[in-house]
């Protein structure tokens, strides 16, 4: 095996004998083909489409197959040789129906007999599977690549609500396409593709707040209980609000509170989902503490997205999984029917006495603070807020991560923090106080609500008359997965410059790809809080 999509990889290079994710060897190469496989069939949907046939069906499947390789989501070989079958089928379905003839090994292999003929051609088409490919088109198919994972994440949450977009299903395919012969492409043209994977992602974005606002309001302002209250308990992980909403209907009126876990938190703001009376509070942090947080929780987990980490014992037996997450011997949840989750809440004996361990805010998405813009824009003129920082991003186990605590701590007083996705839990229960009644931490939601955070800028720049780049913000990241990749191409595309990234930089840029972003972009490692903070104040 061979992966470094992910912030975490083994050396800051490569995991190559088992993923610090937890993935194996035969997890990992059967990602490797299921992504090969969707490549041929993005090839020929491509082709469908230029005879004027769309297959939606199909589309949505490709979504949400590309998801399932997301760092932390679908470990379970069974699961992925199914989606390799799947996949192969559907190709075949459609190259029958268009009667085109194809000539890449990408759409028209077919899956070996027997399981170790798959892996061997799992190994002829993983990342090194071509070594005469230039050192930089590898670096930016590898980057278009796990952008495009990102978008399909996004796009899949968008879609089982509802919200769809031709441009993003088409951009996809294209995308996949284009990586099968990299080489028949330049430099340039992979660096344009690159950047238009950051427009999909940000129209995948808007589809998803569509989504969610749409369907469960927009958030609003909400303080959440970080303790818990006596009685039965459920626990959602993930980023699924659907799956989150299902649960709270299914428990309703059963003695059964729910509570939310890392990115999840946000969800407590949407006036839909807070409606329900027994949707208590949060348990635990970030998703890379679940190993110590989980075993003491007294009722089922439920994983809805990525970020599962390896179950441990004292709690196998009552974690699920559901929509495209999946570990060997974890029970997986199909459709939208919690049931045997209701069932083990009810067995199970849940916390025996409350307890009060103070609360969060959570609910500043776009219209909370844009409701409120002109005592923002007050502010700033008089001086009372000097600078905004967007310090946001994933969490992750690496070393260096305290960093972003460190960092909001030493934040002047006169100077607001947004944040959003699970790198707000080094800071997230900081009391920082007020600027005239406006918080000084504002939690703007999960990862891919920085299509609101985004909007903020927007509508702040034109408010001040300058360009986004010219507003007194500055923005602070941390990566580890492939979402993250996708909203960095946003910001890239957008035009966005001067942002900090952390803790590492990408093992997947190579340095002259990496050293075109520095003279484009100005993006920068972080260094050290002290450093970073005087060098961005000019203190």
């Amino acid at each position: 095996m061979f992966c470094f999509q992910c912030e975490q990889t083994a050396k800051g290079k490569g995991c190559e004998v088992i993923g610090v994710c937890g993935k194996d060897e035969t997890t990992a190469d059967l990602q490797d083909l299921l992504v090969y496989a969707l490549k041929g069939l993005s090839q020929v949907s491509l082709k469908a489409r230029e005879k004027g046939i769309t297959d939606r069906d199909t589309e949505r499947f490709m979504l949400a197959a590309l998801f399932s390789t997301l760092t932390n989501v679908n470990f379970d070989p069974d699961r992925l040789l199914g989606l390799i079958k799947e996949t192969l089928n559907r190709r075949d379905e459609l190259r029958q129906k268009i009667g085109e003839e194809f000539t890449s090994d990408a759409a028209t292999f077919e899956l070996p007999a027997t399981m170790d003929e798959i892996i061997e051609k799992a190994k002829k088409v993983g990342v090194k599977s071509d070594p005469t490919i230039d050192p930089d088109i590898l670096s930016l198919r590898e980057t278009l690549i796990y952008g495009l994972k990102g978008v399909a994440a996004y796009a899949h949450h968008a879609s089982e609500l509802g919200k769809e977009d031709d441009y993003v299903f088409e951009f996809v395919e294209r995308g996949l396409a284009a990586t099968v012969n990299a080489m028949e492409k330049g430099l340039e043209e992979w660096v344009d593709l690159v950047l238009e994977c950051g427009k999909a992602n940000f129209k995948a974005m808007e589809l998803l707040d569509a989504a969610n606002t749409g369907t469960y309001g927009h958030p609003v302002p909400t303080e959440v209980p970080l303790g818990h209250k006596k009685g039965k308990a459920i626990l959602v992980s993930g980023h699924d609000l659907q799956h989150l909403d299902a649960i709270l209907k299914q428990s309703e009126g059963k003695g059964i509170y729910v509570y939310t876990h890392g990115e999840m938190l946000p969800c407590h703001g949407y006036p839909e989902l807070k409606k329900y009376p027994h949707f208590y509070g949060h348990y635990g942090t970030a998703w890379q503490n679940q190993q110590k947080e989980f075993p003491a929780f007294p009722g089922p987990i439920v994983m809805t997205t990525n970020c599962i980490q390896k179950p441990g014992d004292t709690y196998m037996d009552h974690i699920f999984t559901s929509g495209v997450v999946a570990w060997p011997g974890v029970k997986h949840i199909e459709g939208l029917d919690f049931t045997p989750v209701i069932e083990k809440a009810l067995e199970m004996p849940g916390f025996q006495e409350d307890e009060d361990k103070g609360s969060v805010m959570v609910g500043f998405a776009r219209n909370a603070i844009l409701g409120v813009a002109d005592k923002v824009i007050e502010a700033v003129k008089s001086g009372a807020i000097k600078h905004f920082f967007l310090v946001a991003g994933c969490d992750g186990a690496k070393p260096g991560r305290n960093y972003y605590t460190k960092f909001v701590e030493l934040v002047p007083k006169d100077c607001v923090v947004l944040t959003l996705a699970c790198g707000k839990f080094r800071f997230f229960d900081k009391k920082l106080g007020d600027i005239g009644g406006i918080p000084r931490l504002l939690d703007v939601g999960q990862c891919n609500d920085a299509y609101s955070a985004i909007e903020i800028a927007v509508a702040l720049s034109k408010a001040f008359g300058c360009d986004v780049n010219e507003l007194p913000l500055s923005m602070v990241l941390s990566w580890y997965e492939q979402k993250a990749v996708a909203i960095l191409l946003t910001l890239l595309y957008l035009g966005i410059k001067n942002m900090r990234l952390g803790p590492s930089l990408p093992a997947f840029l190579s340095e002259n790809v990496l050293n075109f972003l520095v003279e484009k972009y100005n993006i920068k490692p972080i260094g050290t809080p002290e450093e970073d903070l005087k060098e961005i104040l000019g203190a």
